[in-house]
C-alpha cells in the first residue's frame, strides 16, 4: 500500500477469476434473507475480509421492518405416477421465492393458479418472488405447462418463514480522508448470473484491487439484499452516510452489451463526470441514462432524505435484455472478457476520483520557458509528444484554482490519465501546486 492507485487493463486472467467466483456462487438459492445469503457472503469473505451484520426480524427501518427469514430445503411437483416433473434441486428458480410451506395434493386447476411461465420464451424458467404477500408457487417452462395432464399432483415446498435475521456484508478500506466512496452490489437473487452475480464479482475484485494501494478516499463495499438491504443499512448508518461523497451500484456487468451508466439524482456529481469521461474515451460505444427513481439501490441512496451522489454501472441495464429474471441468465450469458472489461472501467472511474484535483499555475504570466526546465525532454519520452505538449498548455492555462484536472481533460478533449501524467511532470518542475 505504498503507491497511488494505478490503472488495470481488461486482463483475461482476472476475467477468468471473476467468472470462477460467479460459477461457484451460481448454485446457491439466495433471497432477501436466509442461509443462501450467508453462504454467498461466506464465499465472498474468502476473497476479501467482509464483515457480516445480522439484523433481527421486526427491526424498524424507516417505513419498513426487517422481514421474517426464509429458507427452503426442498420443493417438487409429482404427477400421479409419483414422478418428479418439477424439482427445486435441479433449478432453484422453480420455487416462487419466499413461498410459504405447502404439502398437499391438488387438481390441475388448483395447480395452475400457482404456476408462473413465460409463453414468449417457452423453454425458459421465470424468476418470481412473493416477499411481502404470503403465497406459494412454482416457476416452470411454458412447454412443461402445456404438457400437464388432467390428474392429481403432489406439491411440496419444504420452506420456513421464521423469526431470524437479514444479513449484510461490508468492507471498509480506509483512505487518507474520512470521505467515502460507496460501492454496492445486491446479493438477493438466486441462480441469475448477470443479475447479479456479475455485480458481486465486480465489487469483490474491485475491493481486492483497491486494497493494494494507498488511497485518498475511504472505500465502503456493501453486499446487501436489494431494496430492503439498502434501506436497512441506511437506517442503521444514517449519520455515517453523510461521509459518502461518491457512489456506484454494480449490476448486470457481465453480458455482451455496451457499458451503461445511470446518472445520480443531481446529474452533475463528480461520479457522473468521472464515469462519462471514462466511457467517452473508452473507444467503444456506450450508453448514458438520466436518473430515474427506479432500478436498483441507487434509488434508496438517492432518496430525498439522503440525496447521496450514487450512480449505477451496468452493461445492458436491467429489464432491457430478454434473459432478465429468467433461467437464460445463466453461466453462458456472462463472459470473462466482459467481467474484466467492466472491472477495468470501474477502476478507471475510481482512478479519476482519486487523482482529480485543482491546481495553481506557479508561473501564470504568459507561458513558462520550457527548454531551460528540460520539459521538452521530460515529455519527449512519450510516444505522442505533441499531444503531451497540448495537454501541458491546457493544464497551465486552466490551473487557476477554479478548474480541476477533469475540467482540463474535458476542455482539451484528452484522456484524464494523460492530463494527470503531464500534471505530475509539471509539479515535479514546480510549475504547478495543488490547492488544499
Amino acid at each position: 500500500m505504498s503507491t497511488r492507485l494505478e490503472l488495470l487493463s481488461a486482463d483475461a486472467c482476472v476475467g477468468d477469476q471473476m467468472y470462477r467466483l460467479v460459477r461457484e456462487l451460481y448454485p446457491i438459492c439466495r433471497s432477501i434473507t436466509g442461509q443462501g445469503v450467508r453462504d454467498t457472503l461466506g464465499t465472498i469473505s474468502q476473497e476479501v475480509p467482509i464483515h457480516l451484520s445480522e439484523v433481527p426480524t421486526g427491526t424498524p427501518v424507516f417505513d419498513w421492518a426487517v422481514p421474517r427469514e426464509w429458507n427452503v430445503r426442498d420443493a417438487y411437483i409429482k404427477n400421479s405416477c409419483g414422478e418428479k416433473i418439477v424439482d427445486f434441486n435441479k433449478c432453484n428458480l422453480h420455487v416462487l421465492n419466499y413461498s410459504v410451506p405447502v404439502k398437499k395434493e391438488v387438481s390441475l386447476h388448483e395447480l395452475k393458479e400457482h404456476l408462473f411461465t413465460l409463453p414468449e420464451h417457452p423453454d425458459w424458467i421465470p424468476y418470481r418472488t412473493s416477499y411481502y404477500q404470503e403465497n406459494w408457487g412454482f416457476c416452470i417452462t411454458h412447454r412443461q405447462f402445456l404438457e400437464l395432464q388432467e390428474e392429481q399432483y403432489e406439491v411440496l415446498i419444504d420452506s420456513t418463514l421464521n423469526e431470524g435475521h437479514l444479513t449484510l456484508g461490508e468492507l471498509l478500506i480506509p483512505g487518507e480522508s474520512p470521505e467515502e466512496v460507496l460501492l454496492s452490489a445486491h446479493v438477493c437473487h438466486p441462480s441469475l448470473c448477470n443479475d447479479n452475480l456479475s455485480g458481486i464479482a465486480l465489487n469483490t475484485f474491485l475491493a481486492k484491487y483497491l486494497s493494494r494501494f494507498r488511497l485518498k478516499y475511504s472505500y465502503r463495499f456493501l453486499f446487501a439484499p436489494g431494496t430492503i438491504g439498502a434501506i436497512t443499512w441506511l437506517a442503521l448508518n444514517e449519520q455515517r452516510a453523510a461521509n459518502i461523497k461518491h457512489g456506484l451500484v454494480m449490476a448486470c456487468v457481465g453480458d455482451d452489451g455496451n457499458l451503461s451508466y445511470k446518472k445520480t439524482r443531481s446529474g452533475d456529481a463528480a461520479i457522473d463526470r468521472a464515469a462519462q469521461h471514462i466511457l467517452k474515451h473508452s473507444g467503444r460505444p456506450y450508453n448514458l441514462m438520466e436518473f430515474s427513481p427506479d432500478g436498483y439501490d441507487e434509488r434508496q441512496f438517492s432518496s430525498p432524505g439522503f440525496k447521496l451522489p450514487v450512480g449505477s454501472l451496468s452493461r445492458t441495464p436491467h429489464g432491457r435484455f430478454a434473459e432478465y429474471h429468467t433461467s437464460a441468465d445463466n453461466l453462458d450469458f456472462v463472459r470473462p472478457t466482459n467481467l474484466a472489461d467492466s472491472l477495468s472501467k470501474a477502476i478507471s472511474i475510481v482512478y479519476v476520483l482519486e487523482h482529480n484535483g485543482k491546481y495553481i499555475n506557479q508561473n501564470p504570466k504568459c507561458e513558462p520557458q520550457l527548454g531551460k526546465r528540460g520539459l521538452y525532454r521530460a515529455l519527449g519520452g512519450r510516444t505522442e509528444t505533441s499531444v503531451s505538449e497540448i495537454a501541458m498548455f491546457w493544464i497551465l492555462n486552466l490551473s487557476d484554482g477554479e478548474h480541476d484536472l477533469l475540467d482540463v481533460a474535458e476542455r482539451a478533449g484528452l484522456p484524464f490519465c494523460l492530463i494527470k501524467d503531464v500534471s505530475d511532470v509539471l509539479r515535479q518542475h514546480e510549475l504547478l501546486k495543488e490547492t488544499p
